[in-house]
């Protein structure tokens, strides 16, 4: 099957086609996929109509074992039966919007800040792969940073000074920072990673921060010194130069490489217009 990819920001993205990935099984094509995400680091498919069983069966043959520890797990149980389906909507389990002062909402917003999937877990997350079922009428972008150009475009002196660097990444971290509260047990489940700040993308080779909303902490550095520089360069990571905006039409389904890129979700109003998607992540280990 021949792909082509359409660049969609001039540092990395690309719209993906002609294909129907339900019907993606042969070895060639998923390889061109994957040689795609190490050059492109996000790839938009669109017109991709997946079940959630679908979903999830296309995420294994591209890239193996899926992520289950989610943070949301620690705090309820997924509507759908399997916590690899990360239910990234406004919804209920009895399908109405969910008050703005409803617990599983006020646990979502944390979704807008930068951030990077399951660095929070070890191994952390590799690709992730969201399918959009129900898109309101309204704006409700999703923005991704490349973070190996980000990298790139570091003084020598300031990549010299983070070489090395490991930090603590915690979901419990970030969303404390917007004044979501957990319980003990909560706490308990959610106590953290430590990764390097800087990682090699090993099939590219190419050097890529590894910061993000969930990096609490500089290991071995005073708290408030390391959580400024963190603060840094998520700062220079997020320049325009490096950002791509995903404006979502249903059937779209888009995978990025958490290794390499943060992202956020743009606000709407989520108190009226209906927004679902569905994320699968899979873990950063050796693939089969």
């Amino acid at each position: 099957m021949t792909l082509t990819f359409r660049k969609l920001q001039p540092q990395f993205a690309a719209e993906v086609g002609p294909v129907d990935l339900r019907q993606v099984h042969d070895g060639d094509t998923l390889a061109r996929i994957r040689a795609g995400m190490d050059e492109f680091a996000v790839l938009v498919f669109r017109d991709q109509p997946f079940t959630d069983a679908e979903q999830l069966a296309f995420a294994r043959r591209l890239d193996g074992e899926l992520h289950r520890k989610t943070g949301s797990s620690a705090l309820y149980k997924s509507r759908f039966g399997d916590e690899a389906l990360t239910d990234v909507s406004n919804v209920a389990a009895d399908g109405e919007i969910l008050k703005s002062d409803d617990r599983r909402r006020m646990y979502g917003l944390g979704n807008r800040l930068w951030h990077t999937d399951a660095s929070f877990q070890d191994p952390p997350g590799r690709y992730s792969m969201l399918s959009a079922r129900i898109v309101p009428s309204v704006p409700a972008d999703t923005e991704y940073a490349d973070m190996r150009a980000a990298y790139d475009a570091l003084p020598a002196e300031t990549q010299a000074r983070i070489e090395g660097l490991r930090a603590h990444h915690s979901i419990a971290y970030s969303r404390q920072t917007l004044g979501f509260e957990f319980s003990p047990d909560e706490a308990e489940m959610l106590k953290g990673a430590v990764h390097p700040l800087v990682r090699t993308i090993p099939r590219s080779g190419r050097r890529s921060l590894y910061v993000a909303s969930h990096a609490s902490r500089i290991v071995d550095w005073p708290v408030p010194e390391g959580r400024l520089l963190l603060r840094d360069l998520i700062e220079h990571a997020t320049q325009p130069q490096f950002v791509y905006r995903h404006a979502w039409r249903i059937g779209d389904f888009v995978i990025w490489d958490n290794r390499a890129t943060m992202h956020r979700a743009r606000p709407f109003d989520d108190a009226r217009y209906r927004r679902e998607l569905r994320r699968v992540t899979t873990l950063d280990v050796d693939h089969p």
